[in-house]
């Protein structure tokens, strides 16, 4: 659908990455990828400055940047960059797996706001406390 002026239908297909600030960037790939079983995508260097692309990988989608905040604007940041909303929604088709896995890793949870539809979640906070959502439509 085009926009009032013709310019915007299919201007963007997907979203790519968005960026989690860090304290510690192994800290938050051991959370991501060994806690929530997330796919490492790129793991590199560019001028001394570490780049971490990580995403669940059960399937194609969005991903994260775990980015090392460095400054103190983004260290103030860490854990906040919502404003206390949650960060991301992640789909699962095994809620009840992803709530063992949460209590096996010590994350508390509490059961998501019922809605009236057919699916289910529970929020719970990454190592940050960053607010994340596990939903099962």
């Amino acid at each position: 659908m085009d926009d009032e002026h013709g310019t915007t239908a299919g201007l963007f297909t997907a979203v790519g990455r968005t960026v989690v600030l860090v304290e510690d960037a192994d800290a938050a790939l051991a959370f991501y990828r060994d806690g929530l079983g997330f796919r490492v995508l790129f793991d590199g260097d560019l001028d001394g400055y570490r780049l971490l692309h990580v995403r669940p990988a059960g399937g194609p989608g969005a991903g994260l940047w775990l980015m090392p905040a460095e400054s103190a604007d983004a260290r103030a940041a860490v854990g906040r960059q919502t404003g206390g909303l949650p960060l991301l929604v992640l789909y699962t088709d095994d809620l009840d797996r992803v709530a063992a896995r949460l209590a096996e890793l010590g994350v508390p949870v509490r059961p998501g706001v019922p809605d009236g539809g057919p699916g289910r979640s529970l929020h719970f906070r990454d190592l940050y406390g960053n607010e994340l959502i596990a939903a099962q439509l």
